[in-house]
């Protein structure tokens, strides 16, 4: 089979996420975070913080406080408080490893 070919045959396979977003979405579902926020298609369906199912066609975070870019969502989600004192959303402690994998999730929210 030709080069190209096989890269037709590839392009036809279904998109699955990367381990990173998976294991992300895990966290996120199993957290609190499903407490607070909805995202449709998913368990989480709090309704104390805002809906983040289209979370990155947004252009700020924190209610215009910063740009959202994965850098800053990372950040926030760290410790949201860092950017607009007395924010209701806690600071979860997550490790360095679950905040990326849960920012990968969010990445993905569209």
């Amino acid at each position: 089979m030709s080069k190209f070919l096989s890269w037709v045959e590839r392009q036809k396979q279904r998109a699955e996420p990367g381990q990173s977003v998976a294991v992300g979405r895990e966290l996120f579902e199993r957290s609190a975070c499903r407490s607070c926020h909805t995202v449709a298609g998913t368990t989480a369906d709090g309704r104390f913080g805002p809906d983040l199912t289209h979370l990155m066609s947004r252009d700020t975070l924190g209610a215009g406080i910063i740009p959202n870019n994965r850098e800053n969502l990372r950040r926030w989600v760290e410790d949201p408080s860092q950017f607009k004192p007395h924010s209701l959303m806690p600071a979860m402690g997550f490790s360095e490893s679950e905040l990326d994998a849960i920012t990968d999730y969010l990445a993905t929210l569209r």
